[in-house]
């Protein structure tokens, strides 16, 4: 009796795992949101170039805008952009906001695609360590091939760039741990199912705003104007009194998966 109800309790506590489109499931929006916002600083959410775009994205690619449930829970999520890309170094997007801009407008024109961009993933706080974004990056690399395209690219965003906003990313691309994979753990994430880095998006995103906008972003004060490093910043940020503004400019390293 002992065996049989530890081998039930086994049983029971094997988490149901499923993918589903955001499309599919309009209700987790609020769940994803509050689960997936603490992923990333508040100024990315200020990208003018997502800000114009990321309507259509949504209506557009529905199929590749997934979330990872796990006994119904919001886990992970993911999405990605479908482009052409001709696989050089030369004929890759800007970055982030590159791609989108690309595939957006591809899509209107009815233009031939044949890579995905995937573009974001995030795990919930409490998941994080378990695997769960590599799981996502296998279901978007699955349905990419399912819509017949040929390459999948990503502007990764490193984990641990924040930590060097002063080194460039051309040279953070090359930290290497004695094994041969990269220091970054988001960066190894990829290396792991088959990714290689490409190259450097200089200037993935351009992130505009006030000065006291950016004082609002970054909870910092801002009091004259010169070259401030920001939390959570892969580069720094230059702030203009005279003009009343402030520039980052991000950049991501683009990796290939197929």
């Amino acid at each position: 009796m002992t065996g049989c109800a530890s081998a039930l309790s086994n049983r029971d506590s094997v988490s149901t795992k499923e993918f589903v489109t955001t499309a599919d499931r309009p209700d987790l929006d609020d769940e994803a949101a509050a689960s997936f916002r603490t992923s990333w600083p508040e100024f990315i959410f200020h990208d003018p170039v997502t800000n114009e775009y990321i309507e259509r994205v949504g209506r557009y690619f529905e199929r590749f805008d997934v979330l990872l449930l796990d006994d119904g829970r919001v886990s992970a999520g993911g999405w990605g952009v479908p482009l052409h890309w001709d696989g050089s170094i030369g004929g890759l997007p800007d970055g982030y906001d590159g791609s989108m801009v690309r595939s957006v407008e591809a899509h209107e024109r009815s233009a031939d695609v044949d890579c995905l961009s995937i573009m974001a993933i995030a795990v919930s706080a409490d998941r994080r360590h378990a695997g769960l974004a590599g799981e996502v990056l296998i279901e978007l690399r699955r349905r990419a091939e399912a819509a017949g395209l040929t390459r999948v690219i990503a502007p990764v965003r490193p984990a641990l760039k924040a930590h060097y906003p002063l080194t460039s990313m051309a040279d953070f691309a090359t930290w290497l741990r004695a094994d041969g994979l990269h220091i970054d753990p988001w960066i190894r994430t990829h290396q792991r199912l088959g990714a290689t880095v490409l190259a450097v998006a200089e200037r993935s995103m351009v992130i505009v705003g006030s000065v006291s906008q950016w004082q609002e972003w970054t909870g910092m004060a801002l009091p004259q104007s010169g070259t401030y490093v920001i939390p959570e910043a892969l580069d720094v940020l230059e702030i203009s009194y005279e003009d009343d503004r402030g520039i980052h400019v991000e950049p991501n390293l683009w990796m290939q998966h197929v």
